[in-house]
C-alpha cells in the first residue's frame, strides 16, 4: 500500500527530519513521490514518478528547510494506475469559489458506482483522482445550490461523502482545503498522528521516537491550527482484507 504524511499547524512547522525519515520508506513504495505545501488557497506541489530514494531531486530538495503550516507527503504503491507523473499524489485543484483542495490517497476503490463516471474525465487512471474528482463535483453540486459553505458545512458534506464511500472500500484520506485537515482511515494500523500544542503530525507508520496513537477507525475528523475542530459520525465501515480482493489487486497490478 502506500504510506502518507501531513502536517496542520498554527504555524509554519519544520518538517525535514520527519520527511527524509518517511520518504527513507520508498524501496517499499517505488512507484512515485510527492510533496505538496499549503498556503491559502496556494499549493507548490513537487512529484515524480520514481522512488523517492533514487530521486536526485528529492534529495536536494531535503538539504534545506521544508516547512509548512499544512503539508501533504506521499510515497505510492502502484494498485491501480501505471506508474507516470499524472498518477502520482497528490492531486489538487480549486473549486467553483476558488477555493483550493489537494489530497493524498492509501487504499483501494473495489466498487463505488458514483466514480464510474469520472474513468473518462480524468487525466491518469488512478481510483484516487477519481476520488478527488467526486469530492470537487459534490462541493459545487452543494455549493450551488446553498451558498458559500462555511468550515462546519464543508465538514459535514465530506462527512456524508466519504461514509457512504467507504462501504468495502480501504479509504485513508489526508485532504485540505487551504483551512483544515480532513483525515480518515477505516484500516487498523495504518494511520497515526501526534500532536503538540498548535501542531499535529499524520503518518501511516509512527515516526522517529516520538509517541504517535492510531488515528480513530471510521469517523472523519477535521484539524485547524493543528487543533482538532470536527468529529464526524462513526460509519463502522472497517475494511479487511479478504481472499477476493486480494484476487482483485493481484489482476490490477499484473497488468501495469
Amino acid at each position: 500500500m502506500c504510506e502518507l504524511f501531513g502536517v496542520c499547524a498554527r504555524r509554519p512547522v519544520e518538517c525535514r527530519d520527519y520527511l527524509k525519515e518517511f520518504y527513507r520508506h520508498s524501496p517499499q513504495h517505488p512507484n512515485g513521490w510527492g510533496l505538496a505545501i499549503l498556503d491559502g488557497n496556494s499549493a507548490a506541489i513537487e512529484k515524480e514518478p520514481l522512488e523517492a530514494e533514487k530521486s536526485n531531486y528529492l534529495h536536494e530538495r531535503l538539504t534545506v528547510p521544508v516547512e509548512g503550516r499544512l503539508l501533504l507527503a506521499h510515497i505510492r504503491y502502484a494498485t491501480i494506475g501505471n506508474v507516470e507523473y499524472k498518477n502520482c499524489h497528490p492531486f489538487s485543484g480549486v473549486d467553483c469559489t476558488g477555493r483550493r483542495w489537494t489530497l493524498i490517497h492509501n487504499g483501494t476503490i473495489f466498487e463505488y458506482e458514483p466514480l464510474h463516471r469520472y474513468v473518462e474525465r480524468q487525466r491518469g487512471d488512478t481510483d484516487s483522482e477519481r476520488i478527488f474528482l467526486f469530492l470537487m463535483d459534490e462541493v459545487n453540486r452543494r455549493t450551488r445550490s446553498e451558498g458559500k459553505l462555511d468550515a462546519e458545512k464543508r465538514f459535514r458534506l465530506l462527512d456524508e461523502l466519504i461514509g457512504g464511500m467507504a462501504t468495502g472500500n480501504k479509504l485513508n484520506l489526508l485532504i485540505s482545503d487551504g483551512e483544515c485537515m480532513y483525515v480518515h482511515t477505516n484500516y487498523e494500523n495504518s494511520l497515526h498522528f501526534r500532536q503538540r500544542k498548535g501542531q499535529v503530525f499524520f503518518s501511516t507508520e509512527p515516526l522517529g521516537r516520538d509517541a504517535w496513537e492510531c488515528v480513530p477507525l471510521t469517523t472523519l475528523l477535521a484539524w485547524r491550527n493543528g487543533e482538532l475542530l470536527y468529529t464526524g459520525t462513526d460509519h463502522g465501515q472497517v475494511f479487511e482484507d479478504n481472499e477476493e480482493n486480494m484476487k482483485f489487486l493481484y489482476q490490477i497490478f499484473s497488468n501495469l
